[in-house]
C-alpha cells in the first residue's frame, strides 16, 4: 500500500472562547492521485479541516504530515505555495487581468516571464478558454462559469501536487455546475492531482469522489469509503439519513454515459439536400436522423414526416436539439435529460460539442440490467 500524501494525525482545532472544538482528534489520510470528498451537514467542520491542511488555520494540536514531513513545524506560506486552493467565491483579483490572476503564484516563486506566459496560455487551453480571447480580460468581463474556470487555472498555476477545493461549484447555476464538474473530472483523468474536495451535496460527492468521508460534528468521520460502498452499505443511521431516501437511485451516479454503447443513429451533415436525407434514412431503414453543422455539432432531430411535409430550409425542419450529454455525465444526468425529451433519447457530444452518438432509455436500461445481474450473481 502506498504511503498517504497527506496524513492528519489526531488534529484538533479549538477557537479561542469556544468550549467545544471545531475539529476533534481527526485522523485522515489522503492517497496520492485521489479525489477525497469531505461531505457533511453545515457546521460539521469540513471547511475548517480543509484549511487546516494548508495551515490557513493553525491546528491547536496534532500533526499534519505532507510528503513524509510534519508541516506544522515549517513556514505556512511556503506550504500554501505547494497547494492549489479553489473556493466557492473564486476570489479573483478584480484589478488584475486573467493572465495576471493565473500567474499569481508563479510570480511569487519568481518564475521567468517567458515561462509564466507559457504556463498561463497552457492553463487557459486546459480549461477550454482561448488565450487570445481571455488572457487580457478582467474578471468583471467573465460569466460565473468562466470565472470559476479561471479560479481552477490559477490554483494549477505552479503545477501543485495537491488541490484543495471548498465548494468550488456551489454558487453556479445547475447546468453550468454540471458541465464544470464534467470538465474537471476530464482534467483530473490527465492531471492526476491529489484533491481534497469539500461539499454539502451528497450527489456531488458521489459524482466527484474516489472516496468519500461523511462527517459528523467536529469532523468526526462517520464513514470513509468508496461511493459504491457507502451507498449500498451505509455504516449507521446517521449515514443513512444523510444519504436520504433516494440512495438506491444515487447509484446511477456511479456509472457514466461513456459506459453505455451509444446508438450511432443516421447523421446528416450540412449542406445536405432534402432528397438525399430521405434516401439515407430509407437505406438505413430508420425514420429519424440527426442534422449536424459543418463542425459536426448536432443541430436538429429530423424525421420523415418533417422532411416530407416541410417546405422550409432543412436547418429549420424537425425539432431543435436542446438537450445534450457528454461522456462524463452520470447515468443519473442521462436519465434526467432523457425524461425531458419526447423521444426518450439524447445526443452525446465531446468537450467541443461534436457529435458522438445517441443515448437511449433502452441502452440505459440494458446497462442497469447487466449491472444488476452482476451484483446478484454469486
Amino acid at each position: 500500500m502506498t504511503e498517504p500524501l497527506i496524513d492528519l494525525q489526531a488534529v484538533t482545532k479549538v477557537y479561542p472562547g469556544v468550549k467545544e472544538p471545531a475539529v476533534k482528534a481527526l485522523n485522515l489520510a489522503v492517497e496520492p492521485g485521489e479525489i477525497l470528498v469531505l461531505v457533511g451537514p453545515s457546521g460539521c467542520g469540513k471547511s475548517t479541516t480543509l484549511r487546516l491542511i494548508n495551515r490557513m488555520i493553525e491546528p491547536t494540536s496534532g500533526r499534519i504530515i505532507y510528503e513524509g514531513q510534519d508541516v506544522t513545524k515549517g513556514d505556512p506560506n511556503e506550504l500554501r505555495r505547494r497547494m492549489g486552493y479553489v473556493i466557492q467565491q473564486i476570489g479573483l483579483f478584480p484589478h488584475r487581468t486573467i493572465a495576471e490572476n493565473i500567474a499569481t503564484v508563479p510570480r511569487m516563486l519568481k518564475w521567468p516571464k517567458k515561462k509564466i506566459k507559457e504556463r498561463v496560455d497552457e492553463l487557459l487551453e486546459v480549461v477550454s478558454m482561448d488565450p487570445s480571447i481571455y488572457r487580457d480580460r478582467y474578471p468583471s468581463e467573465l460569466s460565473g462559469g468562466q470565472a470559476q474556470r479561471v479560479g481552477v487555472a490559477r490554483a494549477l498555476g505552479a503545477d501543485p501536487d495537491v488541490l484543495l477545493m471548498d465548494e468550488p461549484f456551489g454558487a453556479i447555476d445547475p447546468i453550468t455546475r454540471d458541465r464544470l464538474q464534467n470538465e474537471f473530472l476530464r482534467l483530473q483523468a490527465d492531471l492526476k492531482k491529489t484533491i481534497v474536495f469539500v461539499t454539502h451535496d451528497i450527489d456531488e460527492a458521489v459524482k466527484m469522489g474516489d472516496r468519500i468521508a461523511i462527517l459528523r460534528d467536529q469532523s468526526e468521520i462517520a464513514q470513509l469509503d468508496r461511493p459504491e460502498v457507502i451507498l449500498t452499505d451505509p455504516a449507521d443511521e446517521f449515514v443513512e439519513n444523510f444519504l436520504g431516501s433516494g440512495a438506491i437511485l444515487k447509484t446511477l451516479t456511479l456509472r457514466r454515459v461513456r459506459d453505455i454503447d451509444l446508438d450511432p443513429m443516421v447523421t446528416l451533415k450540412q449542406p445536405v439536400h432534402r432528397s438525399q436525407a430521405l434516401s439515407e434514412m430509407n437505406e438505413a431503414n430508420t425514420t429519424s436522423a440527426v442534422l449536424l453543422d459543418e463542425q459536426d455539432r448536432p443541430l436538429r432531430w429530423l424525421d420523415e414526416r418533417a422532411l416530407n411535409s416541410s417546405s422550409s430550409a432543412l436547418e429549420r425542419s424537425g425539432r431543435p436539439i436542446t438537450v445534450q450529454l457528454q461522456p462524463e455525465d452520470t447515468l443519473q444526468d442521462a436519465l434526467s435529460a432523457m425524461l425531458q425529451t419526447s423521444s426518450g433519447m439524447s445526443v452525446v457530444v465531446d468537450g467541443r460539442g461534436r457529435y458522438l452518438g445517441c443515448c437511449t432509455i433502452e441502452s440505459l436500461a440494458g446497462l442497469l440490467l447487466t449491472q444488476g445481474n452482476e451484483t446478484s450473481s454469486p
